[in-house]
């Protein structure tokens, strides 16, 4: 513990840094009213039922929150809602998480021999990698709190604290069920590179064990269906267990969705941040992340293969430990400090999406309709049924049911809402304005509902028999 406080201190005004402009960024995001109901909604609602002591379903995903990815990890976080029940706890664990994962990384950096400088450049790197800044912006998700759990079960390992390596584990794995391919390919890292075989083992048995249980009886179970990515691996069959056989049956499907342009540009992506600080002879390190990298590589969903979505999230802690192993091998590219920094702020600037708070650009475009939006949210009951546009849906998840007005809409299921709230502006691009114009239009037309609020094409709908 003592050595930790000794590490904090070391990078304590990094990661307050980090934690800060990763938490105001977030927010800033959410109060413009850029946040949607995928991700951040369904992770908020879920938890906020399951701190009132209710049945965790989400109804706009219609089944229990453990449906989605097996994500136990979530019911941890719900005792903070019974402090204060605020979806703003959900940017601070996630601001916290990939700011604290700079003590394990200062950690194994002076493990390895660094100097102090290069350690710091280290942090830097990771503090400075695209996506670090990229996947906070983008809403919420638990496999975040995977990333310095990552970090901490590789320093328990070069520490020997077998304790706090299956503790990291445990809980990794309860943060997205596909971690545990990740933690499997550790173990198998483990035993043959780093001779840790009762590390190794560990790892392999806990993430084949939890593979199985999460895919096979947890997401069946709360969802009532295969696991959610299942659709995107089509090509390779309809289940689970369908498309790990015909991985080996049919390798030559594979091999035509590996080489494409669109992984040469995601490999490109993932790798020109930090390509001058590693020796190919340290890429072994990198082989706990291969799962990552073949589903990201064979999928044809776009957001797999970015520096945006959170797929590409458990790479970070091996790519950073290769990092730290080819600085110490001294076989780089760029070994100056000095240059290292330069290179990761310029890589930064080009690819990471701080562009979006600028005049005029992504998230200032619903500024014109801000006041009106919160003010249409104000007259919305606590309690009550809604049916809303997907940017609205987060600041209004602190109920059991709410609804998004997405592609499809279900008018024979208008009548079972108390409040429809709708943006004939920005319809975020889950539905035309034709459409939401279309319901508008409907919702005039129906004698059980009156328009309560109408400016800057915000439209809220009451049901006329509610009393509020």
């Amino acid at each position: 513990m003592s050595t930790l406080i000794s590490h904090f201190n070391q990078v304590k005004y990094y990661i307050i840094f980090s934690f800060l402009v990763l938490f105001i960024s977030s927010s800033i995001r959410h109060i413009l009213f850029n946040s949607h109901g995928f991700d951040l909604g369904i992770f908020d609602n879920g938890i906020y039922l399951i701190s009132q002591g209710k049945t965790p379903y989400v109804s706009f995903l219609k089944f229990h929150i453990l449906g989605d990815h097996a994500a136990w990890i979530l019911y941890l976080i719900a005792p903070l809602y019974f402090i204060l029940p605020s979806i703003y706890w959900l940017f601070i664990i996630q601001a916290f998480a990939l700011s604290i994962a700079l003590i394990p990384i200062w950690h194994l950096g002076k493990s390895m021999n660094l100097s102090d400088a290069k350690t710091k450049t280290v942090c830097l790197i990771y503090i400075l990698y695209p996506l670090i800044f990229n996947v906070n912006l983008f809403d919420f998700h638990p496999e975040v709190i995977a990333v310095p759990l990552l970090f901490f079960a590789l320093l328990s390992v070069q520490l020997n604290k077998l304790f706090w390596f299956i503790i990291s584990i445990i809980l990794i794995l309860g943060c997205k069920a596909v971690l545990a391919l990740t933690i499997l390919m550790m173990g198998i890292w483990l035993m043959i590179f780093n001779s840790h075989k009762i590390y190794g083992f560990i790892a392999i048995f806990s993430g084949i064990l939890w593979f199985i249980i999460a895919t096979q009886i947890i997401i069946p179970t709360f969802s009532g269906e295969e696991a959610a990515a299942v659709s995107r691996y089509a090509f390779l069959g309809d289940s689970v267990t369908e498309i790990i056989l015909n991985l080996f049956l049919q390798p030559q499907i594979i091999l035509s969705h590996l080489f494409t342009l669109a992984n040469l540009e995601y490999l490109f992506l993932l790798f020109i941040p930090v390509i001058p600080v590693l020796a190919w002879q340290k890429f072994t390190y990198l082989i706990p992340s291969l799962p990552t990298f073949f589903l990201n590589l064979i999928t044809e969903y776009q957001p797999q293969k970015d520096l945006v979505h959170q797929y590409s999230l458990p790479i970070i802690p091996f790519l950073i430990l290769t990092i730290i192993a080819s600085l110490a091998y001294d076989k780089t590219l760029l070994n100056s400090s000095i240059k290292i920094r330069i290179w990761s702020i310029i890589t930064f600037l080009a690819l990471a999406k701080y562009i979006y708070f600028f005049p005029n650009n992504l998230y200032l475009k619903n500024l014109h309709t801000w006041k009106a939006s919160n003010l249409a949210i104000s007259q919305i009951n606590s309690k009550n049924s809604v049916f809303t546009s997907p940017q609205y849906a987060p600041h209004l998840t602190h109920r059991e049911t709410i609804e998004l007005a997405i592609d499809n809409i279900n008018y024979d299921q208008i009548n079972n809402y108390d409040y429809i709230l709708l943006n004939l502006d920005n319809p975020t691009g889950y539905s035309s304005q034709e459409d939401i114009q279309k319901l508008i239009n409907f919702l005039n037309n129906k004698d059980d509902f009156n328009l309560t609020f109408v400016q800057e094409q915000i439209f809220l709908f009451t049901k006329s028999h509610n009393n509020i």
